[in-house]
């Protein structure tokens, strides 16, 4: 039943996400991409900028007033951009809730980094997501906020701070989602607390027929941009728990910071593509950089074969000890782990065969990787660890 009820939330959030990025994404390219209107008549009325689009067979012709139109009433069928943002969040909450949370000692706690218990860890998630958010509130409501590059630097350089802590405090995989949970509630409580309230003032102050107020419009601008920078980030997070090797690297928030300044900058390219003039490839390319020097420092080490002849041969059922005490609570046919229904992406290890059969990926993940057990919830010690690197070692020399 808990599966079931993973796969509803999961499957909602990926798709209200998909919507709200969908409408974020379509709503920077049109606002970079409008132009002068060539109708005098439209300038007159208000119109800031025009854009004629041709999709699915038909042809749009957009138009953007900043403060409403003047010499029109405005239109009683005026959509909202605002459940896609409130859905995606409310499910990832859930989301959080249901994995994370509930399960904190096995998803977010990882006694070598901190030894804390469940309930203050599930405190301290809330205080990064809810905390951050209030942080950033503070200084775009500050004198920073007029300066979009000052403000720009002093965010990032906190939300690193933020990103360095938490892996400093939880797993690596518990800390990159309360990560990717902190910029999700910024974007999203900046939709509900900031941009729709602003826009509702304007829309009454403009059906009252009262001068409209530019500033609620402004601040509103400078989150949906802020919003549109956070989102491959927050996308990488998401899938960031189907790679190890990011999340368990030891410099894990360096890399996190890497990979998110990565798709940032990327955002500014494609950001800077729909505005008039030449785009920024100078982003793109650093970009590029960035993710190339990611790659290689996160790359599996390379297997290498153990050449000392006078190491004493391990013996298989040495190995398969460690599996069985280790290992096996989760990985076997039927688990008797709490949280889990089924083996880990289907690996099982109850006999000698299936064992050997995935002796590269269970190298892989609990030597090389160190990323299983999974918040080392079975205590394997470090020379479990070196017994079988030196097993799969010597495995490799004699082709067993």
């Amino acid at each position: 039943m808990f599966d079931v009820l993973n796969f509803l939330v999961r499957s909602f959030h990926i798709i209200t996400g998909i919507a709200w990025i969908g409408a974020s994404f379509y709503f920077v390219m049109l606002d970079n991409s409008l132009h002068t209107p060539k109708n005098p008549a439209d300038t007159q009325n208000g119109v800031f900028g025009e854009l004629w689009a041709v999709h699915g067979g038909g042809f749009y012709h957009s138009q953007k007033y900043m403060l409403g139109p003047k010499n029109q009433p405005l239109d009683d069928n005026l959509h909202w951009s605002k459940w896609e943002a409130y859905t995606t969040w409310i499910s990832g909450f859930f989301l959080m809730a249901i994995v994370y949370w509930y399960g904190a000692d096995i998803y977010l706690i990882d006694t070598s980094v901190a030894d804390i218990s469940q309930s203050t860890a599930i405190a301290i998630s809330l205080g990064f997501m809810f905390g951050g958010y209030i942080i950033y509130d503070f200084l775009c409501k500050s004198a920073l906020a007029k300066n979009d590059l000052v403000l720009g630097v002093v965010i990032f350089a906190l939300v690193s701070a933020a990103a360095y802590a938490l892996t400093h405090i939880f797993s690596g995989r518990g800390a990159f989602m309360t990560f990717g949970a902190m910029l999700g509630t910024i974007m999203a409580a900046s939709v509900f607390f900031v941009i729709i309230p602003g826009q509702k003032k304007m829309v009454e102050r403009l059906i009252a027929g009262e001068k409209v107020d530019a500033a609620p419009g402004i601040a509103g601008k400078q989150r949906s941009v802020h919003n549109t920078y956070f989102t491959l980030p927050v996308v990488f997070v998401m899938i960031s728990n189907h790679y190890a090797m990011t999340y368990n690297h030891e410099y894990n928030w360096l890399i996190l910071m890497g990979i998110s300044m990565a798709g940032a900058l990327i955002r500014v390219f494609f950001v800077s593509r729909h505005t008039p003039g030449k785009p920024l490839t100078g982003a793109l390319v650093t970009a590029v950089v960035i993710m190339v020097v990611v790659i290689w420092a996160m790359a599996p080490k390379s297997i290498v074969t153990n050449t000392d002849s006078t190491a004493s041969p391990v013996e298989f059922s040495q190995v398969q000890a460690i599996i069985k005490q280790r290992c096996s609570s989760c990985h076997a046919d039927k688990p008797t782990q709490a949280g889990f229904a089924a083996a880990p992406k289907g690996f099982i290890y109850d006999t000698p065969e299936q064992i050997k059969a995935q002796a590269t990926q269970i190298y892989q993940q609990a030597v090389v990787l160190k990323a299983m057990p999974i918040g080392n919830l079975t205590k394997i010690t470090d020379s479990e660890r070196k017994l079988i690197a030196l097993w799969y070692q010597q495995r490799q020399t004699t082709k067993e």
